[in-house]
């Protein structure tokens, strides 16, 4: 578990690395893409899984790997281009809140308890105190909206995979393989759009990348399949609390990047309303094993692993 916490939550500063070693959003998004389909193709071929075959599913992938994947990578470099790594992981954090949103708009939130709804307006006063935006110093710029887009982003993408993906017969190795293969195709014929530096990028920006595409993307999967196989999904779903706090600690020790305590206060406000929407609701076992499956899932913060923590287990 820390060791995946570590991977996944160090995902920012290896962005931030890569956009100032000379990378563009875009690069960074392809590469990535491109790297963790890599990792995933020959984790999958060594279980004996074969990727899906048709058409309705790939088409379905299609919508998965762009809300799930090319869109909110690309989004998270876009916004730390002006935002701290730090910030970026915590305003990651709130998906779950954006998931369990989503799921009241479109009816699949149903008999919810007042205790979740006070968590959902307890995680969205925390989001509104990081942003500060009666604050000079507060985030509102195009940077932190790009985040917060790429927070929701995942909370659409969670939301449709569980209702066309999830369950359908796919082993989760090569269905997670296939749709980073997707989101590579869809994110590589506007690599010509990138702005590209002035200077080749350096040295550390193609380490950073390299990292982040095998590590931060390809091998946190099979950590996580691994986790949950082991100890199951509420102990996965609990490294999503640890992820905004190893970004944060790792900006600042790395990058010397400053966290106010106005962001420190608003990042333990997000995570409480966090913890409180992923509260059981009351009924028989089998709801409440739906329940914890649906929360985990929706708690997942990187799209890769969404593929394995949703309903099919």
């Amino acid at each position: 578990m820390a060791v995946l916490a570590l991977l996944w939550g160090s995902g920012f500063l290896w962005i931030k690395l890569a956009l100032e070693g000379g990378l563009a959003p875009l690069h960074i998004t392809v590469i990535r893409c491109a790297l963790g389909a890599l990792v995933l193709l020959v984790l999958a071929r060594s279980a004996g899984q074969s990727l899906p075959r048709d058409r309705r599913t790939w088409g379905h992938l299609v919508v998965a790997a762009f809300f799930c994947n090319a869109l909110p990578f690309f989004l998270f470099s876009v916004g730390e281009q002006t935002v701290d790594s730090g910030v970026a992981g915590v305003l990651n954090a709130t998906t779950p809140l954006w998931s369990f949103a989503i799921g009241i708009a479109i009816g699949t939130e149903r008999g919810f308890r007042p205790l979740r709804l006070t968590g959902l307006l307890l995680g969205f006063a925390g989001i509104l105190l990081i942003f500060a935006p009666w604050h000079q110093a507060g985030l509102t710029g195009g940077g932190a909206l790009a985040l917060m887009a790429a927070a929701v982003s995942y909370a659409v993408a969670f939301a449709y995979m569980a209702r066309h993906l999830i369950g359908r017969g796919t082993a989760p190795l090569a269905l997670s393989a296939a749709q980073l293969v997707m989101a590579t195709g869809l994110t590589l014929p506007v690599l010509p759009a990138a702005t590209a530096a002035p200077d080749a990028p350096t040295a550390t920006a193609w380490i950073a990348i390299v990292v982040l595409g095998i590590f931060g993307t390809g091998i946190t999967f099979h950590l996580n399949s691994r986790l949950i196989a082991d100890e199951g999904p509420t102990a996965a779903a609990t490294v999503g609390y640890l992820l905004p706090v190893v970004s944060v600690v790792l900006g600042a020790i790395v990058l010397s990047e400053e966290i106010g305590m106005r962001v420190v206060a608003g990042m333990a406000v997000v995570l409480l309303g966090v913890g409180l929407t992923r509260g059981r609701q009351q009924g028989g076992k089998q709801g409440q094993k739906q329940e914890t499956d649906a929360q985990a899932a929706s708690s997942v913060p990187d799209p890769v692993t969404n593929a394995q923590t949703g309903p099919s287990r």
